[in-house]
């Protein structure tokens, strides 16, 4: 059974710091390009940052860039997001999304999303 389960989230003052955790299960963790989107009120889901299956390499969408960083544990089968400098217009739900790194006729999964808030 996959599941993607997201921590880290919660209130947070603007200027502050948050780590979001990605807990996955059920699949071959280390295949898997991992992705953060968000999805504020109102908004469609964004994509906010992805990192190559093994690691090396990372985007951060133009309204992370700068201030987050995504990394990702293989051993530990978790991928995260460290938010800084964090911004009111940053509060949404994050989701942890999987595809695999080739195969484009697999599956892709969802966490349940966690929520960030930034306000003072």
């Amino acid at each position: 059974q996959v599941q993607l389960v997201e921590s880290g989230g919660g209130l947070v003052q603007p200027g502050g710091s948050l780590r979001l955790s990605c807990a996955a299960s059920g699949f071959t963790f280390s295949r898997y390009v991992m992705s953060w989107y968000r999805q504020a009120p109102g908004k469609e889901r964004e994509l906010v940052a992805t990192i190559t299956a093994t690691g090396g390499g990372t985007i951060l969408e133009d309204s992370m860039k700068g201030r987050s960083t995504i990394s990702r544990d293989n051993a530990k089968n978790t991928v995260y997001l460290q938010m800084n400098s964090l911004k009111p217009e940053d509060t949404a739900v994050y989701y942890c999304h999987a595809r695999h790194e080739w195969v484009r006729t697999l599956p892709n999964y969802w966490g349940q999303g966690t929520q960030v808030t930034v306000s003072s």
